[in-house]
């Protein structure tokens, strides 16, 4: 049988039978969600810009008809001269 989202939260977050209200196990689940919530967050970020990079990649690379170089790939272009 499926929680619903108040009960999942109440069976998280909320005193079982013999722990008060701010009990470390308490502090302890609401820091663990917290922390997991937040590497989530950054995780989706950091895909976000990734997909947000490759397809200004593509983009110019499709609109000059041929890869763009690098910063680093210029220098050594000139260097070997």
């Amino acid at each position: 049988m499926a929680l619903s989202q108040a009960s999942a939260y109440k069976a998280l977050f909320l005193p079982k039978g013999g722990e008060k209200p701010g009990s470390e196990p308490e502090e302890v689940k609401l820091q663990t969600a917290s922390r997991q919530i937040v590497q989530t967050a950054i995780l989706q970020a950091v895909q976000q810009v990734s997909r947000e990079n490759r397809r200004a990649d593509a983009r110019a690379s499709d609109s000059r008809g041929h890869r763009q170089l690098g910063v680093r790939e210029l220098t050594k272009k000139y260097d070997k001269k």
